[in-house]
């Protein structure tokens, strides 16, 4: 175990400028930077790259097809551990206006949060890690360790540049582990550590009868139907059980270790409440499968939507000319998502060849293992900065970039979200709670002065 690191004086610091530093997140929310439609992505990365200098850091942007990164980086240890804090500045549009209580790029606080487009996904969560490495600068005057900040401007758009970014820029992006605050934490209000994601890989099926919707009385029996052509094929990928039956759909999963079968198991959740809050009356199959494995062990194939033929009100005897199915994967490791959409078009290719497949985005996903040697000091700053234990999640249910850290840079990589558990990321009246932000700051402190006590060679 590393020493403790005493920090009164730096949470003193924070406390003490609480409202300031509220102030501050709310003059950056007010910044619109919405990478899909391209509006205030270069005003916000200049001011992000002002805000590094201020920090002392040598300061760039890394140019790409797309918007630009926002990198930062201060050496101030030698013989420490150098850290990645990742974060994106860019966020997703405010639509519907309509549904926000306050305008999204007016911050505004009600009942101990505060709502505006960004407090949580992502400005939030990587500004309290800029406010942490101010506050240490502020009580030190050095970093415990090194660190390097990169604030990406298309997560919410996929991420596809990102990747090249970090085979291009390797050497500028050395470090020994990357920690991205992002992401709620979990429900029962409990800071977590984890340690993956799962991946996702998207497709299309198109499926094409006649050359025009036809009378389901003159031509029925006659012209095949593409939705029943549909239908049968997504039977052929998944069945009844909960089995995703594509050929060789498993064959690279590495199954979970004994670590990572007991951190499930130790998460807390309420399954019935769980299912009264959704309306479920019961899980997907397989009904023996724990409710934490489902999310972070097993991969998921989606239909996200089944298309063609007549939906409005009545009834129309048209036998559809047309068929679409747009569909998700979500993967687990060792699966890329090459691999599995291979294995998909092979499967259309078999089961029904007049089928188009078209191949959509896609995510690897990342893991890094529990007893990782930096598992102990983020497990101690986490209990220092927020006086509870923290719990550990070997992967999440969504997915993020995290596999240009653990397969591209070859370096361990960390999830620690610092927003609730509601915050209505991606939705209308996004919000942070204040005291989840001001204890994020302290946890970026906390975080940092760990890996300090760490020695590399």
């Amino acid at each position: 175990m590393t020493p403790t690191p005493d920090l009164s004086a730096v949470f003193n610091h924070i406390e003490a400028n609480r409202q300031p530093m509220l102030e501050r997140l709310c003059d950056y929310l007010r910044m619109p930077s919405i990478s899909a439609h391209g509006l205030g992505m270069g005003e916000v990365a200049a001011f992000l790259v002002e805000r590094l200098q201020a920090l002392g850091m040598e300061t760039r942007t890394i140019a790409t097809a797309g918007w630009p990164l926002v990198y930062g980086r201060r050496n101030d240890a030698p013989g420490a551990p150098t850290v990645l804090l990742y974060g994106h500045y860019d966020v997703q549009p405010p639509d519907p206006l309509e549904a926000w209580l306050s305008p999204p790029f007016e911050p505004t606080v009600r009942n101990g949060r505060l709502y505006a487009r960004g407090a949580g996904d992502n400005k939030g969560q990587h500004f309290a890690q800029l406010l942490a490495i101010e506050s240490l600068l502020a009580c030190y005057g050095s970093l415990p360790c090194n660190v390097i900040v990169l604030l990406e401007g298309e997560e919410e758009v996929g991420s596809p540049h990102i990747a090249q970014v970090v085979r291009e820029q390797r050497d500028l992006l050395k470090a020994d582990l990357v920690i991205t605050a992002d992401g709620p934490m979990h429900e029962s209000g409990r800071s977590c550590i984890m340690f993956g994601v799962r991946g996702i890989a998207s497709f299309e099926l198109r499926a094409q009868g006649a050359n025009r919707d036809l009378h389901s009385g003159n031509f029925g029996g006659v012209a095949p139907n593409p939705l029943w052509t549909l239908v049968h094929l997504l039977a052929t990928m998944k069945n009844a059980q909960g089995e995703i039956t594509i050929e060789g759909f498993h064959d690279n999963i590495v199954p979970a270790t004994a670590l990572e079968q007991a951190a499930l198991a130790a998460l807390p959740v309420d399954v019935a409440a769980v299912q009264a809050e959704l309306g479920l009356r019961q899980l997907d199959a397989p009904a023996e499968r724990g409710f934490y494995e489902r999310l972070s062990r097993w991969p998921t194939l989606t239909i996200n939507g089944l298309h063609g033929g007549y939906g409005g009100p009545g009834s129309k005897t048209v036998l559809p000319h047309q068929a679409f199915a747009k569909c998700d994967m979500r993967l687990i490791a060792n699966q890329t998502v090459d691999e599995i959409l291979d294995k998909v078009e092979r499967h259309v290719r078999r089961h029904a060849p007049e089928v188009e497949f078209v191949r959509g985005a896609g995510m690897d996903p990342s893991t890094t293992p529990l007893d990782s040697p930096f598992t102990a000091p983020l497990h101690q700053a986490l209990r220092l900065a927020r006086n509870e234990e923290p719990l550990l999640i070997p992967a999440l249910g969504g997915s993020l970039p995290e596999y240009v850290w653990t397969k591209i840079l070859g370096v361990p990589a960390f999830v620690i979200p610092y927003a609730n558990h509601d915050e209505a990321n991606h939705a209308p009246n996004e919000n942070i709670e204040l005291e989840l932000f001001f204890k994020g700051i302290r946890t970026g402190a906390a975080l940092l002065a760990s890996l300090g006590q760490m020695r590399v060679s």
